[in-house]
């Protein structure tokens, strides 16, 4: 049996350390770590690895059970696979322990209140962008593209797939500058 370490945070400027030495101390082997949104399973290419990798005995640990997903569906999809393989799940800072009734349970209303709490922070943040735009800040993302660039390739005769390879961009972007 081997105990395998899971730890992920949503944005490249978060930090894994506190996570990591946790997930050390409770006496992982393997540490796979990632810097990614955890709303869906895509792009979370660490996770796949582990998932595939574990084998019938072995145990996943986790942090929190919001480090291993952000949605009931995802969360009980993992651990249903997780399960169907024989591997136990692990989470340090909750009582959860996939192998007994009261676990599962416990395993259960988590998630929810994972997932209600996202979507609150999710609620917050709109009521947040909402109020910014009334007050005229926020004004949305930067734009990548130089826009008067784009013009100026096309007025000198250039292409929409010339331009977008000069800037680096998609044509759909170049055909929506020049149509704006």
């Amino acid at each position: 049996m081997a105990v395998y370490g899971y730890a992920r945070v949503s944005t490249t400027d978060q930090d894994l350390t506190v996570q990591q030495d946790a997930l050390k101390a409770s006496g992982c082997e393997i540490i796979r770590s990632e810097k990614v949104s955890g709303s869906s399973r895509q792009g979370r290419d660490e996770l796949k690895t582990l998932l595939e990798f574990v084998r019938t005995g072995d145990v996943l640990c986790v942090v929190r059970l919001d480090r291993l997903g952000r949605s009931i569906k995802d969360l009980f999809d993992i651990v249903a696979e997780l399960e169907e393989r024989g591997v136990g799940l692990r989470v340090i800072e909750q009582p959860v322990d996939t192998t007994t009734a009261s676990g599962r349970a416990f395993l259960g209303m988590l998630s929810v209140f994972s997932e209600f709490e996202t979507n609150l922070r999710r609620e917050r943040q709109l009521e947040g962008i909402a109020k910014a735009k009334e007050r005229g800040v926020y004004k949305g993302r930067k734009p990548s593209i130089d826009a008067n660039q784009v013009r100026r390739l096309k007025s000198a005769g250039m292409g929409a797939s010339q331009i977008a390879n000069e800037m680096g961009c998609g044509r759909a972007s170049v055909y929506r500058l020049l149509s704006s």
